[in-house]
């Protein structure tokens, strides 16, 4: 792929992105709200957010996995080449074996429910990143 063909699909991607972005509405981030519940037991996100148990979730979308500093990562997860993408994302909370093999983490509590899985998605893409 030619340097102006990747442009265009970055620029397509982009353009997807942020349509998707547009579309998450005050509903779906507030029911991700209530998902997110099932991760808090490991997982922190906002302005206070720091590993804990689980890496904090802060601007997790478009972050390479096993990149957060204040996180020991399995070698699986911080060797692997995946960036958190909503669809990498929805992969690795269905089946976080699957998607980085050997990996820490092991979750079952959204089950394979992809509507609360989205609108998890929906409610962390309101989280900045860490400072």
């Amino acid at each position: 792929m030619n340097v102006r063909t990747r442009c265009l699909a970055l620029a397509w991607m982009s353009l997807i992105m942020g349509h998707a972005r547009a579309a998450d509405s005050a509903a779906d981030i507030a029911a991700g709200k209530v998902a997110f519940a099932a991760c808090a037991s490991c997982h922190q996100v906002g302005p206070q957010a720091r590993g804990g148990f689980g890496p904090q979730l802060n601007g997790i979308l478009g972050r390479k996995a096993g990149s957060s500093p204040d996180y020991r990562y399995s070698a699986a997860m911080a060797s692997s080449k995946l960036v958190w993408t909503e669809a990498s994302l929805t992969a690795f909370i269905l089946d976080p074996g699957k998607t980085v093999p050997g990996t820490k983490m092991r979750f079952f509590s959204l089950g394979y429910d992809e509507k609360r899985i989205a609108q998890l998605i929906a409610y962390l893409r309101t989280q900045p990143p860490a400072n």
